[in-house]
């Protein structure tokens, strides 16, 4: 139970839970720097320095929304021709780099340059308001993680798991797209439980109760398998399955570029993640719900339980609603659903339901809080 001088100082947060807005949610699967972007530059001359502007917000704009349809909206090529308006600092830095070779050179001693980067921030509020009033939907930090599993079969009719040390090209291009459009995705680390868990064969059937089991492990928020095989004529022919919300959708790939190949199914699954979770800032009305949280046994787990909901980006103010030991309430003003509240919520693990949230009495969320 928690005493009446904790009551106290619970009021005294109250009045200041404000502030608690400026914190940053610690969580796995927030995503950083999406206002962020670092160009390569040949040189610091403003006619360098504007393309750099204009490509960085471009990256800034598919980060924030998810996805690249709105890089043909007006409003955004619009804003793209004035980029720098929306700038807030740059800086500039050196590395060395290794030159790019031809796919059939001779495994020769590679090249370096010393390449220039611009690093450009953006104004959150600028982008943030550009996105509104263009009534573009805007993806929160906290974004749903992806487990990928994968299979690949040679000419010959050989399967072998996707894995970083005989597959880097492939592990690196989706590390990329990740880093792209600010989407976590995961590997498994295909250890003795997972190869025990999952075969090849399971894994090439698309066997969707075998990879939901082995997933388990890894907590993660969807699943994306796929199977590739490599044929003797050189193309790629393979099927993807994605599974997300308790739903598996199945698809085919086709291509003769693996970069081409992997990237259908990446960009598929992004869109279909951002659709499900952006939100048009200040679009949609607002809807007020309660939240009841139990396990809130002193100052330290109510403060970042304060932090918590605050950060989320559906939440536009918090205040306390009602006091009962280490239960307590809390009233949200919400930009969107509680159904959105839900989902987002349900993308970590810091709360966890009890009962139905979805269905609590007086429309009440019920949580417990486990950090």
């Amino acid at each position: 139970m928690l005493g009446t001088s904790f009551s106290r100082v619970l009021i005294i947060l109250q009045i200041t839970v404000v502030f608690l807005l400026w914190f940053p949610v610690v969580s796995a699967l927030q995503v950083t720097g999406l206002y962020d972007h670092r160009v390569a530059v040949n040189n610091e001359s403003d006619a360098e320095r504007n393309r750099a502007f204009r490509e960085a917000l471009k990256a800034v704009i598919l980060k924030v929304t998810g996805e690249h349809r709105w890089l043909e909206h007006p409003s955004i090529e619009e804003a793209l021709g004035n980029a720098q308006s929306y700038v807030e600092a740059i800086s500039y830095s050196s590395e060395t780099v290794e030159v790019p070779q031809p796919p059939n050179s001779l495994p020769l001693a590679v090249p370096t340059i010393e390449q220039r980067f611009i690093e450009v921030n953006f104004a959150n509020s600028l982008i943030d308001e550009l996105l509104a009033n263009a009534n573009i939907p805007v993806w929160d930090t906290n974004r749903p993680s992806v487990l990928v599993w994968m299979v690949l079969q040679n000419a010959a009719g050989e399967r072998t798991m996707l894995t970083a040390d005989t597959n880097t090209q492939i592990v690196n291009y989706m590390q990329n797209f990740a880093s792209e459009r600010a989407i976590p995705i995961i590997f498994p680390v295909l250890d003795f439980e997972d190869r025990q868990n999952l075969s090849e064969d399971s894994v090439w059937a698309l066997e969707e109760q075998a990879i939901i089991e082995a997933s388990e492990r890894y907590g993660a928020d969807s699943i994306l398998t796929g199977r590739l095989h490599f044929t003797a004529s050189g193309e790629l022919v393979g099927l993807w399955q994605f599974i997300f919300q308790g739903q598996a959708e199945v698809f085919d790939g086709f291509d003769e570029d693996l970069n081409a190949y992997l990237y259908a199914p990446l960009d598929r699954i992004t869109n279909q993640l951002a659709s499900y979770f952006a939100l048009v800032p200040e679009a949609t009305s607002q809807q007020v719900v309660r939240l009841r949280v139990e396990g809130v046994s002193n100052l330290s787990a109510y403060s970042a339980l304060l932090t918590y909901i605050s950060g989320l980006g559906l939440v536009d103010t918090v205040s306390m609603a009602a006091l009962d030991g280490e239960r307590l309430e809390l009233e949200l003003s919400l930009v969107g659903s509680s159904d959105q509240l839900y989902e987002l919520i349900a993308l970590d693990r810091d709360l966890l339901p009890i009962q139905s949230s979805q269905a609590g009495s007086r429309g009440v969320l019920h949580y417990r809080w486990t950090r």
